[in-house]
């Protein structure tokens, strides 16, 4: 009989405000969001269509007309692929890892450090490898990713008359273009584990 009974208002309003609590997000959490979720899936996908605008850039496959708009295509998608990739990392480094790094004000429990993401992570044995191994790539080997892409629509903005009968300079183009990838692949990995283990608050 106790199960029918209404619930108390007090209660219900306290469950209705810790469920608007769960369902916001801070500033902070909102940046992170920006930076892996939005910015990082825009990058995956301009990585998709330039891969394939340039795995199917060949002569014997395109007519003049054809040629022409799948220049334009490879075109839009190394550029968008640069500037997100561009996008995500400065946001990540200039914004972001001030507040992954910030050091506590003194000596505080393993609790109290969940507000300090660096700290909280060597302060265990456990965790201690998110921050020596996986921050570590992404404060350095990420930099590749958008270098490369950059790199990458560069060229093919400068030799645009040339990619469609030269099969070497594409064939590098796609190697560029895949290590820009697997750079920013595997920084996103760790960026995503970092963040479940210490999440910026």
């Amino acid at each position: 009989m106790l199960r029918n009974l209404p619930r108390s208002p007090r209660r219900g309003a306290a469950r209705e405000i810790e469920e608007q609590v769960l369902m916001s997000l801070t500033f902070r959490e909102f940046v992170t969001a920006l930076h892996g979720l939005i910015l990082g899936a825009g990058f995956l996908l301009a990585f998709t269509g330039g891969f394939a605008a340039l795995w199917g850039y060949r002569s014997e496959w395109l007519t003049n007309d054809g040629a022409k708009a799948a220049l334009r295509k490879t075109m839009l998608s190394t550029w968008t692929m640069a500037t997100l990739a561009w996008a995500t990392v400065l946001i990540g480094t200039y914004v972001l890892y001030p507040w992954y790094r910030a050091q506590p004000p003194g000596i505080m429990s393993s609790l109290q450090l969940q507000g300090y993401s660096r700290s909280y992570l060597l302060s265990n044995v456990r965790t201690a490898g998110w921050h020596q191994f996986g921050m570590e790539w992404k404060e350095h080997v990420a930099w590749l990713a958008p270098i490369l892409a950059t790199t990458v629509a560069f060229v093919v903005t400068r030799q645009r008359h040339q990619l469609l009968y030269n099969a070497h300079l594409r064939r590098v183009l796609l190697f560029l273009f895949a290590i820009s990838f697997f750079c920013a692949a595997v920084a996103g990995f760790l960026g995503a584990f970092i963040n479940k283990a210490a999440p910026l608050r």
